[in-house]
């Protein structure tokens, strides 16, 4: 690989357990012409480090989880610079859709230097205040909103062990949610208002360690996935975690799920909602959620 390259370290990913990998990334750095490591210090510290370092050129690795990889993806979208990823976060899942092989973490390291790389969607969340960001794996509303917040407050827990747990908790006092939803197909538009059991709208195939929200998702093709559970009872979401583990949602009565350019959400009543994984706590009103085709040049293993 040509020009400098950029590793931007999250320490407190997985839970703050990333931190050990430090060293290792370290003494990585002798197998690169021109490289450097920067460890973030603050939430939002590693889009900072992103700007500065794409303004000299370099070719950005987020190291973290999902999280890190959406701030980085933030700070450069739109400009000419390169993004890989080194899984240290608990879940990683925008990374399971390229279905990368299994390597250590140090010989994963040792790869970037000729990997190949090809430019990938991005899907935009804009808010009714006028704030926006990007996400590059899924969002999700009320059910797996709570599930992520859930998680984020469970540090004794980790990986998907975690979010088995936070599913658990969550549905035991969960109900569906009103929405409004408007939906731009590209086979027309879709319209519901009702009671919403999950809503997830994706880049990837994979959301919370092994679920398959969106098992058709491809990060090239100019759309997003929608997947939305209509409101059920909650003795049926046993089977839906199952058949979620699978994929095999998509083909249930109950399950709305299509390619969409763009989608329009209304809230009534503000619900917590997770962009990659980051919680929002208090997300409301109009909700505007967008594709955004080959928006990030992402480095992947041929």
């Amino acid at each position: 690989m040509s020009g400098s390259i950029t590793f931007i370290f999250n320490p407190a990913a997985d839970k703050g357990r990333a931190a050990s990998k430090a060293a290792l990334i370290e003494r990585s750095l002798v197998h690169f012409e021109a490289a450097s490591l920067e460890t973030t210090r603050f939430a939002g510290h590693a889009a900072d480090l992103a700007r500065a370092a794409a303004r000299n050129g370099a070719t950005l690795i987020a190291c973290g989880g999902d999280g890190t990889l959406n701030e980085v993806v933030n700070a450069v979208a739109g400009l000419p610079v390169k993004v890989g990823i080194l899984p240290v976060g608990s879940a990683n899942d925008f990374l399971k859709t390229f279905d990368p092989s299994e390597k250590a973490h140090e010989s994963r390291i040792r790869g970037f230097a000729g990997a190949a790389s090809r430019r990938v969607d991005l899907g935009k969340v804009e808010f009714s205040g006028g704030d926006s960001r990007y996400f590059v794996n899924s969002i999700g509303i009320g059910f797996t909103g709570r599930i992520a917040s859930t998680v984020k407050a469970t540090p004794w827990l980790r990986g998907e062990l975690s979010y088995a747990w936070a599913l658990v908790r969550v549905l035991l006092g969960y109900s569906a949610v009103k929405m409004h939803i408007t939906l731009d197909t590209v086979e027309g538009t879709v319209e519901l208002d009702e009671p919403v059991f999950a809503f997830s709208v994706s880049n990837g195939k994979v959301e919370g360690g092994k679920f398959r929200i969106s098992p058709d998702a491809d990060q090239c093709d100019g759309l997003l996935d929608v997947c939305i559970l209509k409101a059920v009872p909650k003795w049926r979401v046993p089977g839906y975690v199952l058949k979620y583990l699978k994929g095999s949602q998509i083909y249930d009565p109950k399950v709305i799920y299509c390619k969409a350019r763009s989608v329009a959400l209304f809230l009534s009543v503000d619900e917590v909602m997770h962009i990659d994984g980051e919680v929002i706590d208090r997300a409301g009103g109009a909700i505007g959620i967008t594709a955004e085709p080959l928006a990030v040049e992402m480095l992947y293993e041929p």
